[in-house]
């Protein structure tokens, strides 16, 4: 039996769809390392759980994973999916001698300053950027690329604490929010104009073995910027080609510069209005917006069982074919409060109900969420991507929810 600790400090359902993935493999004794408990179905996942003071913490992570190991013997794999949690997943790694990724690989992903100094080393294209704690520093940078341009942690995720600065008084604005200064840089990157998407791929053993895209309309940035956007992602059923073969190559090439040897990755990228590409940043771990559940309805497979095998067992089941096209259409409102009435599902789902695949609706009384995911989702696929996307605009055209 192989001991595999699943670390997750708050137990959502999108985290524990990955546990789920784990503790489904043969031979595993799934083991928890929690700060909130998991909900009492999802417990029963768990041979054993220890819960720690602060689950972000390596401290006591590590501390935990030593219970764990008293209890039950040597570990197999430390896993967990959260992007804050890697470097400390690392460290719990190298101190209990597990085999995974590296302390140094970890944090080369999760400092984005470092990662993208790295494939610019590699001679990747991405986004020029620059440490600031000091306003001689912003000036300099603002010399160089100009306005608009963002301005975020070196460590950040998402777009969580990132800001799109147009102006100085933004900037000096922004700076002070973020505390910036000699010890608390800030990073500044250009700011990038084209279509977005996204490459994930699975990596065992230092080669690619899984790839897949996933358009943005329109950049999570700029909907957390526009109240009443509402944000849609596409999996296109044809990656192949010309719009999509040297983004291909630019994504591999960019998991080999910086060395991951096994799991997921996540990579956020541009095709400017040029046709040139623009690496934004890459994370060493599964995507969030259900894009691995996309992918599952995508392939006509279980994606979060895929995740598994490569993390776990260093093997994968593919290659899958790419059967659907696939959209997820979160659902947001404008205003403040709780969730009081949500519009327009009968009419949706009179005009698209026949291809949705699955569907969380926003519930009355719910407090509205702050980040671009939203209140609910709808997810729907088809073979041909023009019904999928013209489906994802009758969802969030028509869909429309009060709050008070």
């Amino acid at each position: 039996m192989r001991n595999v600790i699943f670390a997750a400090p708050f137990p959502l359902e999108t985290t524990m769809r990955f546990a789920r993935g784990a503790a489904a493999l043969d031979g595993v004794r799934l083991l928890g390392l929690v700060q909130k408990p998991p909900p009492r179905d999802d417990a029963r996942l768990f041979d054993d759980v220890v819960q720690v003071k602060d689950g972000l913490d390596a401290h006591h992570l590590i501390e935990g994973a030593r219970i764990l190991e008293r209890r039950h013997g040597p570990i197999h794999r430390v896993l967990g999916i959260l992007e804050p949690l890697q470097v400390q997943l690392a460290e719990v790694r190298h101190a209990l001698g597990v085999v995974g990724t590296d302390p140094a690989t970890a944090d080369l992903f999760r400092d984005k300053a470092r990662m993208k100094n790295e494939l610019r080393r590699h001679g990747l294209p991405c986004a020029r950027h620059r440490l600031i704690t000091t306003w001689s520093d912003a000036e300099d940078f603002v010399a160089e690329v100009g306005f608009p341009l963002v301005l975020k942690p070196p460590a950040g995720m998402g777009c969580k604490s990132t800001w799109t600065i147009r102006t100085a008084d933004d900037l000096r604005a922004a700076l002070r929010a973020l505390h910036a200064g000699p010890n608390n840089p800030a990073l500044a990157e250009e700011f990038l104009r084209g279509r977005e998407f996204s490459f994930e791929t699975i990596t065992i053993g230092g080669r690619v073995v899984f790839k897949s895209f996933t358009r943005y309309y329109p950049s999570p940035l700029e909907v957390m910027e526009t109240p009443w956007i509402q944000w849609v992602v596409v999996l296109p059923r044809n990656i192949e080609g010309p719009g999509f073969d040297d983004a291909q190559m630019l994504g591999v090439r960019a998991v080999h510069a910086l060395g991951l040897e096994t799991g997921f990755t996540h990579m956020e990228w541009f095709r400017r209005d040029d046709g040139s590409l623009a690496i934004g940043e890459i994370a060493a771990r599964p995507p969030g917006a259900h894009i691995v559940l996309a992918n599952s309805y995508a392939y006509g497979t279980d994606m979060y069982r895929a995740w598994a095998r490569a993390v776990v067992d260093d093997a994968f089941d593919g290659p899958f074919e790419r059967q659907f096209a696939v959209g997820v259409a979160f659902l947001r409102g404008v205003g403040h409060g709780r969730v009081a009435r949500v519009h327009g599902v009968d009419q949706a789902n009179a005009k698209v109900g026949h291809l949705v695949v699955e569907s969380r609706l926003p519930v009355p009384g719910t407090p509205r969420a702050e980040s671009y995911e939203g209140d609910g989702y709808v997810i729907v696929r088809d073979p041909d991507t023009e019904v999928v996307k013209a489906a994802m605009a009758t969802i969030i055209e028509t869909i429309q929810i009060e709050y008070s």
